[in-house]
């Protein structure tokens, strides 16, 4: 096996011992539980959008319960999922940028210098439990990586077909990232279908591509019709997840309202320019127009050692995102004319996708599963610097003497700009990468650093583990709804932060398991109401929570002010409150004795 694929297999490798490092001591419950516990009430036969309402498209959930219906209820099972699925975003990333730089100087040495950083992070190495955006990242990655392919071999039949069906999967991971994705390529390659029909060049398989993703969405349309209702899947998946999702436009556009863009703009203008105006290939003037284009990727590294404040470390991190993406949308647009076939549009068709993708949580929150994307934004980027470097060095270049030489020499010196800046931005991004996620500030809603590390004992949840007492409150929860709650009773766990039902191994009866704004839509009044049609009898009300933001505890309180005429408390674990619901006829007893009394 040649050494680039070894080292793109040790990527690989790192990438997915990142994520089982990270499962080895954290877990965010509030998300874990959501996946759980839903993909649990899947496997058990229930359906989404018609038996309950669900925010989300259903493949992330129908894998996890594939998984679950396979080989029972064990964690470790989804971690080794999650650390496989990493692990391939690495590899598929390499092989996407090492494909756009094919025919470029040090490819192949740019190509795994840039996926370096995928190692902390990675489309699981952020958030390491099994979740949408970083399964929707996957199917991005496989579509491009196919995209790549459909020019090489433009009679082929079943690469367009393969294709096109790739472009609609994202769709029905995560719905804002998929929809931008699929419009934004079926947009492309019906501009790149005109135009090349205008030049009498072959469109054939471009039309079978686009007409592969519409047969598979009529598909998955009629399917999702027959099992659930396309009306259900319409109201809550687009109606409902926009309503409580959707951002302001001013929140989307003020990404780009940083004043310090302006600054990052100016050193990669001013090392552009730079090199512009070296005709003589000047070493220093080089090396000088590549240190001050690599500043901006440099500084989040630099900033490490200028502050110690996790938060601001990240926030460096994450503002290279807006101005990547000004760089890069302005290079693919200037060079727009010297690519050919989809990686003309390649570039914007990513840009969609990452826009589409800040539609849900904005710049903080959505970037953790599409660095991926970023780089091989970048990678595109170098490949036009590139190969604007080979036209300029093209000919021969005039001497002092008046004579011609060819310009190989001074071009060796030349041609190692790309890499040096590849070298600079690469090992800046996973240095500041790695302490962006050893600080878990991405996390930082969820107390993951308060008290000692504490490991599950339950066989169900083996590999779950996590700093704090919730784990063993947890279990002590558990083991009391074993032994004291009959296996068919109703039960309503507040506000759903923990995999109750997916630990404990009963069928969930209320509608909604997360009460959440974003996946609840329900009124505290509605949710009794629910309670007394569907014969809820127990009521779990956990008292502290991991997850740390104040809107979910307030939601929590007020369901419960809501429900303590219907229940009465019957014990008090360590970290939750237990109640039984109160039989209607022994309160309508009590309460005519009460009227009879003088």
């Amino acid at each position: 096996m040649p050494i680039e694929w070894l080292m793109a297999t040790a990527l690989f490798a790192a990438t997915a011992f990142v994520v089982v490092w990270q499962n080895r001591h954290v877990a965010v419950l509030w998300d874990l539980s959501y996946v759980l516990d839903n993909s649990y009430r899947i496997a058990l036969g229930q359906i989404p959008y018609r038996d309950f309402p669900f925010a989300h498209p259903p493949l992330t959930f129908l894998i996890q319960a594939t998984i679950i219906k396979l080989s029972g209820r064990v964690f470790w099972h989804h971690v080794a999922y999650c650390a496989l699925v990493g692990g391939a975003g690495t590899f598929l990333t390499w092989r996407i940028v090492r494909r756009i730089l094919a025919g470029t100087k040090h490819q192949k040495s740019i190509a795994l210098l840039l996926s370096l950083p995928l190692v902390p992070l990675g489309i699981y190495s952020v958030f390491p439990h099994p979740f949408y955006d970083p399964d929707c990242s996957l199917a991005i990655l496989v579509s491009l990586v196919l995209l790549l392919h459909i020019d090489r071999k433009p009679s082929a039949l079943v690469l367009p077909i393969i294709t096109g069906i790739s472009l609609a999967v994202p769709l029905f991971v995560k719905q804002n990232t998929g929809l931008a994705f699929l419009a934004a390529a079926s947009v492309s390659i019906a501009a790149l279908m005109v135009w090349q029909s205008m030049r009498h060049e072959n469109v054939r398989h471009y039309l079978i591509t686009l007409l592969a993703a519409v047969v598979m969405l009529a598909i998955a349309i009629v399917v999702i019709h027959r099992a659930a209702g396309l009306s259900n899947y319409w109201q809550w998946t687009i109606r409902f997840a926009a309503e409580r999702r959707t951002p302001a436009r001013g929140e989307m556009i003020g990404i780009y309202a940083d004043r310090m863009i302006l600054v990052w703009l100016g050193f990669i203008v001013t090392g552009i320019v730079l090199f512009w105006l070296n005709r003589s290939r000047n070493k220093a003037l080089l090396l000088l127009a590549a240190v001050l284009s690599s500043v901006p990727f440099i500084w989040p590294a630099i900033y490490l050692l200028r502050d110690s404040d996790s938060s601001e470390r990240a926030e460096r991190l994450i503002n290279i995102w807006p101005l990547l993406l000004i760089v890069c949308f302005i290079s693919a647009l200037v060079t727009i004319r010297r690519r050919k076939g989809i990686s003309r549009l390649l570039p914007f068709i990513v840009i969609a996708a990452i826009h589409g993708c800040f539609m849900s949580q904005q710049l903080w929150g959505s970037t953790y599963a599409i660095w991926p994307l970023l780089l091989i934004l970048i990678a595109m980027t170098l490949a036009d610097f590139s190969a604007t470097s080979i036209r300029l060095d093209a000919g021969l270049v005039l001497r002092s003497d008046g004579r011609t030489s060819p310009p190989y020499k001074r071009s060796m010196d030349f041609n190692l700009l790309p890499l040096a800046l590849t070298i600079a931005t690469a090992f800046s991004l996973t240095i500041a990468g790695a302490f962006y996620v050893r600080s878990h500030e991405r996390l930082s809603y969820a107390n993951l650093d308060d008290g000692e590390l504490k490991r599950s004992t339950l066989p169900q949840l083996k590999g779950l583990a996590t700093r704090g007492d919730w784990i063993p409150n947890f279990e002590e929860l558990v083991r009391y709804s074993d032994a004291n709650i009959p296996a068919d009773a109703g039960i309503l766990l507040l506000p759903g932060e923990d995999p109750f039902y997916y630990a404990i191994g009963r069928k969930p009866q209320f509608p909604v398991l997360l009460f959440d704004h974003t996946v609840n839509p329900y009124s505290p009044e509605q949710i009794r109401q629910i309670c007394r049609d569907r014969n809820i009898t127990w009521l779990i009300v956990k008292q502290d929570l991991q997850n740390q933001d104040d809107a979910v505890d307030e939601e929590k309180d007020k369901i419960t002010t809501a429900l303590e005429d219907d229940f009465e408390q019957v014990e008090s674990l360590t970290n939750y409150e237990i109640y039984r619901r109160i039989d209607p006829n022994a309160k309508k007893d009590s309460d005519d004795d009460d009227d009879d009394k003088p």
